[in-house]
C-alpha cells in the first residue's frame, strides 16, 4: 500500500520538494544567462545588418539577404562564446571542435529561419522599408529562430556532463 503524500509543512515533505525548485531554479537561471547572451548576439546581429544595408557607405544597401547572412555570422561568434563559457558552461564538451561544427550547423537553421521571414517579407509581401525589413527579420525572425537555437543547444550541441564550476 503506498505511503500518505507528506504534508509540505513537514521537513520530508520540505526536503521531497527541494530537488524540484533546485532544478527549476538552475533551469531559470540558465534561461537568464542564455537571454542575456543572446541579447548581446542581438545587438550585434541588428548592428552590423544596419550598418551594411543603411550605414555609411550602403556598404551591401541593394543585397538584405546577404546583409543578414553576414551579420547573423558575426553574430553567432559572439554567442558561441557567450554560450559556451557561461550559459551551458557545465555541460560543453571536450571536443570543442565538434561542439563548434553543430553549434554553427544549428546556427545555419536558426538563420535560415530569420533569413526566410525576411525573403518573404520584401520579396513576396513587397515590404521593402527599412522598418519593415528589420520588424521581418530582427522581430519575427528572431522569436521564431531563438526558440529553435534554445531547443537544438540543450539536445544536441552542449551535450557534455554537469561540471560543478571552479
Amino acid at each position: 500500500m503506498p505511503s500518505p503524500p507528506l504534508p509540505s509543512g513537514t521537513r520530508a515533505g520540505r526536503t521531497a520538494a527541494l530537488p524540484r525548485a533546485g532544478l527549476l531554479g538552475g533551469r531559470l537561471a540558465e534561461l537568464a544567462r542564455f537571454g542575456s547572451v543572446g541579447l548581446l548576439a542581438y545587438a550585434v546581429d541588428i548592428g552590423v545588418f544596419n550598418l551594411l544595408r543603411f550605414g555609411p557607405g550602403e556598404l551591401l544597401g541593394h543585397k538584405p539577404l546577404t546583409a543578414k547572412v553576414l551579420s547573423v555570422a558575426v553574430a553567432t561568434l559572439v554567442a558561441w562564446i557567450g554560450n559556451r563559457y557561461w550559459t551551458f558552461s557545465r555541460q560543453r564538451t571536450r571536443r570543442r571542435s565538434r561542439e563548434l561544427g553543430l553549434f554553427v550547423l544549428v546556427n545555419a537553421g536558426g538563420m535560415a529561419i530569420a533569413v526566410g521571414c525576411l525573403a518573404v517579407s520584401h520579396y513576396v509581401l513587397d515590404l521593402t522599408s527599412p522598418l519593415a525589413d528589420n520588424i521581418s527579420a530582427n522581430g519575427v525572425g528572431l522569436v521564431l529562430g531563438t526558440a529553435f537555437r534554445y531547443v537544438m543547444y540543450r539536445r544536441f550541441v552542449f551535450t557534455g556532463s554537469p561540471r560543478s564550476h571552479l
